[in-house]
């Protein structure tokens, strides 16, 4: 008896993962949507996670981008016809780049968007050329900054996070440096040094002592990040399926302002 069945197709590579020297580098590869967080996306991503933290040769995780932009925030189409599917597999990204025993640096190698900005505020250092780009723009879609707020609400000053959640208006590394988003912001020709010397520093010291001084930097405040993430996570995903959300995002889409924007 032959098998006519054809083979299921193979999933899409969007998330690849090197390591070497101690180093596991992670990087968004879906350039051609601005490695857009879609839910094959942050399956990887996580799957990437998972397999660097478990690896006893890996002392430090880098995460980037491939191409121009380091992520765009949420896949809008898919989140049109399902609003709730990645808010969840997000929130146990962030926890894992939190909660990591391993120090995580981001390689911000461009521009950040709205949940892109949730992964770079997760990492313990994040490091970006001085001509990256930074918004919360969920609110020019319908939605909110829910679930990267927990990350991001422990690194910005409450006025700075107001001022960018409230107005979604795009600011610069400069200013992303200053109110705690990002360690440092380099030239771009600097980009790869300034992670490396980073990396190396960080492979000088004991990985217990390590594990040990990330608890202590994430006890700082008394409630769980994992408690916050889900009723976070919740309210995202309530959101995305909201009337507004589905005008911002086809607004989006169709290019034209949303319907609550004035002419």
């Amino acid at each position: 008896m032959t098998d006519d069945a054809a083979p299921a197709p193979q999933r899409a590579l969007l998330v690849r993962s090197v390591a070497a020297g101690g180093i596991a580098t992670i990087t968004l590869d879906s350039p051609g949507n601005a490695n857009a967080l879609s839910t094959e996306l942050v399956r990887q991503l996580g799957a990437a996670l998972g397999s660097a933290l478990a690896d006893p040769g890996v002392r430090v995780i880098v995460l980037t981008g491939a191409g121009r932009v380091f992520c765009s925030g949420a896949d809008l189409k898919e989140a049109l016809g399902s609003p709730r599917a990645a808010a969840g597999m997000l929130a146990e990204v962030i926890r894992a780049l939190w909660d990591s025993a391993k120090p995580v640096i981001c390689r911000v190698n461009g521009a950040a968007r709205a949940g892109g900005i949730g992964l770079v505020a997760a990492c313990d250092i994040a490091v970006a050329p001085v001509t990256a780009t930074f918004a919360f723009s969920e609110v020019r879609i319908g939605v909110a900054p829910a679930v990267i707020s927990v990350p991001c609400l422990r690194r910005m000053p409450s006025r700075a996070a107001a001022e960018y959640f409230l107005t979604g208006v795009v600011f610069d590394a400069g200013r992303a440096t200053e109110i705690g988003l990002l360690t440092r912001a380099v030239l771009a020709d600097d980009l790869d040094a300034e992670v490396g010397r980073y990396a190396a520093m960080i492979l000088r010291g004991a990985p217990g002592a390590l594990a040990a001084t990330k608890g202590v930097l994430r006890e700082v405040t008394a409630e769980p990040v994992a408690s916050e993430l889900a009723r976070m996570a919740e309210l995202s995903g309530s959101l995305f399926g909201s009337d507004e959300a589905r005008e911002g995002m086809t607004a989006y889409a169709e290019k034209r302002d949303p319907a609550w924007v004035a002419s």
